[in-house]
């Protein structure tokens, strides 16, 4: 990834609080984003699912977590899929995250291949009353355009398990991301601070008859040499 690293003890304080907020006769699962394709093999940038990174670290697709305050097993409590890379995948998409690496970067999750979570999943259906799952409950976003893995997930389980309780995440998640913490907070500023940078630049080069794609060129030149990946909001 271009950006620093960020504080794993971020992502494990804030399963921690999700984590609190579940009752024990119940468990969560989060999916990650999709990537959005193109035509054929070309795919447009990845952008994560805000509520698994805040929750993970991880900045990847395929990935999902399983939050089971009731497990008896304090490893089975926190449960991190990733997809299982290799040498060919390397090559053709990038580098992936490791079981270790995936381990290090959410701060202590137990980490399997992505291959085992419906196996768990359905383990865990039989043991449970209710699962809350996930849904983008935006209140701007109107009629959805698009179905998510989460808004997929939501209806292949409300079909396979009609007698179950499904239960909002939306209402735990809303809540506990309104308060940020320190961590949280030191990375709102640096936003901030690389924003003024690329401003200050912007401002340096500007006259007249300069052409509005080589403002925004000069803007994301700036942001890119101070490690993000690009504009917060396209």
């Amino acid at each position: 990834m271009k950006y620093d690293p960020i504080d794993a003890s971020l992502f494990a304080e804030n399963r921690k609080r999700v984590l609190a907020e579940l009752p024990t006769d119940a468990f969560a699962v989060f999916h990650s984003a999709d990537i959005p394709w193109r035509s054929a093999d070309g795919s447009m940038r990845f952008i994560q699912n805000s509520d698994l990174f805040y929750l993970t670290g991880v900045d990847q697709e395929d990935t999902m977590l399983i939050l089971d305050p009731g497990a008896d097993d304090p490893e089975k409590r926190e449960l991190l899929f990733v997809r299982e890379t290799s040498e060919e995948i390397a090559i053709w998409e990038g580098e992936k995250l490791s079981r270790e690496q995936a381990v290090d970067v959410s701060g202590g999750a137990s980490v399997k291949w992505n291959d085992r979570f419906l196996t768990t999943f359905r383990r865990l259906m039989r043991r449970k009353k209710r699962v809350f799952l996930n849904h983008n409950e935006y209140p701007r976003l109107g009629v959805p355009i698009f179905y998510t893995p989460d808004d997929r997930f939501r209806k292949e389980c409300q079909q396979e398990y009609p007698n179950h309780q499904f239960e909002r995440l939306g209402p735990i998640m809303h809540r506990l991301r309104q308060v940020k913490s320190q961590v949280e907070i030191d990375l709102l500023q640096h936003a901030c601070d690389i924003t003024g940078k690329g401003f200050r630049r912007v401002l340096k080069f500007i006259r007249p008859g300069v052409k509005e794609y080589e403002v925004e060129a000069e803007l994301l030149h700036e942001f890119m040499m101070h490690g993000a990946r690009g504009f917060a909001y396209e």
